[in-house]
């Protein structure tokens, strides 16, 4: 506790007195469980981890085995309606893309998921769109060789640019439902299929787009950032509604970025959300919530962590690699939230967390954090489960999350969370 706080009184940061910060956790502590788990040593990690990896000869992949077979028959009960990537097939379409991107099968299989010929192009996000199925189609349709597929996908998702590109378009610039969420599919095909179909002079207009819309919301507003972003009438600050989802995703494209971009409006954006912490070392979920009880990949610390660990690999200042190490150690303490398993506002979307960190650093401590969250999805007892998620089959909301989280400890270095990381 002495070096938890102490982080704190290093980094200049106001904080309350102690028994302040002790209420606040009590109050908060109803909606996660305490931490089970011994911290990282040198000894107690040599059970799992071995050369930036996990130990292949362990008990745990035996687990996911077990697991995956267990689960693989209920994902057929996943609504045939929604085609989201969020909640229904297309999150389940990714899945089996994620266990096994190279089986023609598997890959037809999967078209039947995605549902194409029932889309009407009009919902523009990766998570909760149309892009989303329409992006992982041209991805597998690529891989099948079926090229005129590919074409015809990619004219589907450049029909949808008029709401993008109009300023005074009701369209939002989150991730969920905005403008991150279009330029997350654009992304995404470019990046599985070459050649890259999409030209770098349409997705610096997204990004120009995106840009306009927060220095306008953020002068609207009046806010002490150059840049702004509101939802739902709140300015949301988290990852899936939020300013720091939205400036995670610049960071990764910033060679999309001028120089004077990355200086005079997203640097001192970052800035500024820096100051926000509460002195728990948690953050709000939006402008002018005082109320720290999230922490989950949503809303809190978990999305300020991607922020920060991003900042630091571009920007190459220690002090953000510090606000993201010390936003990991929130979702350490609080992290195995009582909500569930799931990726958006669960236990495996937390443990990403700890993959950023440990692709960021190297440390075997964020993989040895990340594989004491999977263990406790792997060991999940319905006595942990106080609220039963609206759709337990999907991607965001029920088993398949946690399922892609295990899937990517296989391979720590290279995972990515689901429709967020490039």
């Amino acid at each position: 506790m002495r070096r938890f706080f102490g982080k704190f009184r290093n980094s200049g940061i106001r904080i309350r007195t102690l028994s302040s910060i002790g209420r606040v956790l009590e109050m908060s502590r109803e909606r996660f469980f305490s931490n089970p788990f011994a911290d990282f040593t040198a000894e107690n990690a040599h059970e799992v981890i071995e050369i930036k990896n996990l130990q292949k000869n362990q008990k745990f992949f035996s687990k996911v085995n077990e697991r995956w077979t267990s689960v693989e028959d209920k994902f057929k009960y996943v609504d045939p309606h929604d085609y989201s990537v969020y909640t229904g097939t297309s999150g389940i379409a990714l899945l089996k893309l994620k266990k096994d991107p190279k089986n023609t099968r598997n890959l037809k299989e999967i078209l039947e998921l995605l549902q194409l010929k029932k889309l009407r192009n009009r919902r523009h996000t990766f998570l909760c769109g149309d892009t989303g199925p329409l992006a992982i189609g041209a991805v597998v349709h690529h891989k099948l060789g079926n090229h005129e597929e590919v074409k015809s996908i990619v004219d589907s998702i450049l029909s949808m640019q008029d709401d993008v590109f109009n300023i005074a378009s009701d369209l939002p610039n989150e991730y969920l439902y905005g403008r991150a969420g279009y330029l997350y599919a654009v992304l995404y095909i470019n990046k599985n299929v070459n050649p890259p179909p999409f030209e770098d002079d349409f997705i610096r207009k997204i990004i120009e787009m995106m840009l306009i819309c927060g220095k306008n919301e953020a002068k609207a507003g009046k806010f002490k950032c150059p840049l702004m972003y509101q939802w739902h009438d709140s300015y949301y600050l988290g990852a899936a509604h939020g300013l720091s989802g939205i400036i995670y995703l610049m960071l990764q494209v910033k060679e999309y970025l001028t120089e004077s971009e990355l200086n005079t409006l997203i640097r001192p954006t970052i800035e500024y959300l820096s100051t926000l912490r509460f002195p728990s070392g948690n953050y709000p979920s939006s402008m002018g919530r005082d109320v720290d009880k999230y922490v989950q990949w949503c809303h809190g610390a978990p999305g300020f962590v991607y922020m920060f660990s991003q900042a630091y690999k571009v920007f190459g200042d220690p002090k953000f690699l510090q606000l993201a190490l010390e936003a990991g150690d929130i979702v350490w303490q609080r992290g195995l939230v009582r909500k569930g398993y799931s990726i958006c506002h669960g236990v495996s979307g937390n443990g990403y967390c700890f993959l950023e960190l440990f692709q960021t650093t190297q440390d075997d401590l964020h993989l040895y954090r990340a594989v004491r969250f999977a263990e406790w999805c792997l060991d999940y007892k319905k006595s942990h489960e106080e609220h039963s998620p609206d759709r337990p089959i999907s991607l965001f909301e029920g088993i398949a999350g946690p399922m892609y989280y295990l899937l990517d400890l296989e391979n720590p270095l290279e995972a990515k969370f689901p429709g967020y990381t490039i």
